[in-house]
């Protein structure tokens, strides 16, 4: 397999996670009609619930593809998230789907955590968060059009379709991972599964400041993308009445983040990681500030070009710092790749879709609570930051990184 077709299959792969948020943002509504859900942020949990399942399953699928290699369990998972989406079609009441989302988030973490354990056995370093930002420029295609393909699915049939959909999609990315995707765990690098195996790693991982450190930041800095999906429907269309045309405003926030991947990849290699995420951060602070203090100053919402430059300005910065502080993270754990992974998944995305939940439920018909929660995350995310760097940003630790 070649570098541009292992990309591609790599950022599907993490794709078929974002798929199965995206798409049906244009549908929580219609969800929670058919459904009898009553509560606007109750709609929420279709999102929060996949998010919990995807998040603690983690734990399980890198001490696994430690010991069984990675494409086998990377292959059940997709198999796990394509038999729940087709369960969700015949699903008779709103608990039932959240039961099956959770289900769904199970199958989709094997491709989170085993696709980066796949890309840190090939590559290491700079190298490493080039591809990965690669990766994340093509995956971030599917939040630009996500939304919309969920808007026309709909123009055909009602929700259930939008499941159909993505269970088809998960189809052709597992036959293709199957066909074409070799093996790349070392054998001199097969851990037993066993407890101690696994909690030896576990301890490896908890114990190194800065992966542990940059995990956590990672994780406050994800909250407020999930806190941001799971109200975006309610923002888009129920503070600026976009309507049909809330995944336009998605997609154009999504452009930006997908243009920052891509410069990263362009610079990381001269400029390094650190430099690079640091000075984002600051950026993505700085931003916040100014969004929030204009938040709080009028008891009108913003005009909607001055909300989305301010959106669009702050995501454009999480674009620089998501990859570059995750190969941080997995940079001193090659040796443990897949638990690490697993580790550090698992916190960043059930920290983060708890902290995205929490400013979820905080909708009150304003974005004041979405902006504070963005202003609040950054600041947590610095203080996390300097422990892992001692006090001391912009500063290289070696030349590969």
């Amino acid at each position: 397999m070649g570098k541009r077709e292992f990309i591609a299959l790599a950022a599907f792969l993490m794709a078929i996670n974002s798929l199965a948020i995206d798409i049906m943002l244009p549908a929580l509504q219609q969800i929670g009609a058919s459904l009898g859900v009553e509560s606007e942020n109750h709609r929420q949990f279709v999102v929060s619930s996949y998010l919990l399942g995807f998040g603690c399953a983690q734990l399980f699928y890198g001490p696994l593809s430690d010991r069984f290699g990675r494409r086998t369990p990377l292959l059940i998972g997709i198999v796990i998230y394509i038999v729940s989406a087709i369960g969700i079609v015949f699903v008779p009441s709103f608990a039932g789907l959240l039961v099956l989302r959770f289900i769904q988030g199970i199958g989709s973490a094997a491709t989170r955590v085993i696709t980066i354990s796949i890309v840190r056995d090939i590559y290491g370093g700079r190298q490493m968060a080039e591809v990965m930002s690669l990766i994340m420029m093509v995956f971030m295609i599917v939040p630009v059009i996500a939304p919309g393909t969920g808007q026309v699915v709909m123009f055909f049939g009602n929700w259930h379709l939008i499941f159909l959909f993505i269970a088809t999609m998960a189809t052709g990315i597992a036959v293709w991972a199957y066909l074409r995707l070799p093996e790349t765990l070392h054998p001199a690098n097969v851990r037993p599964f066993t407890a101690r195996s696994i909690f030896g790693a576990f301890k490896l991982v908890l114990t190194n400041r800065i992966a542990l450190c940059y995990t956590i930041a990672s994780t406050f800095i994800f909250g407020a993308l999930f806190g941001f999906i799971n109200s975006a429907q309610q923002v888009y269309v129920g503070i600026y009445g976009l309507g049909v045309y809330f995944p336009f405003a998605f997609a154009g926030v999504a452009i930006f983040m997908s243009l920052s991947s891509f410069f990263n990849s362009r610079f990381v290699g001269k400029l390094g990681m650190r430099r690079l995420s640091h000075g984002s951060l600051l950026g993505f602070i700085t931003i916040n500030t100014i969004w929030l203090i204009v938040q709080m100053m009028s008891t009108e919402p913003m005009p909607f070009a001055l909300f989305i430059s301010f959106f669009g300005l702050a995501m454009f910065q999480f674009g620089w710092i998501g990859s570059n502080f995750n190969s941080l993270a997995m940079e001193p754990l090659g040796h443990v790749a897949g638990t690490a992974s697993s580790v550090l998944g698992f916190m960043s995305t059930v920290g983060g879709a708890i902290i995205g939940a929490g400013i979820g439920q905080a909708f009150d018909g304003t974005a004041l609570p979405m902006v504070a929660g963005y202003f609040t995350v950054s600041i947590v995310g610095l203080i996390f930051v300097l422990i892992a760097e001692k006090g001391r940003l912009f500063q290289q630790h070696n030349p590969a990184v």
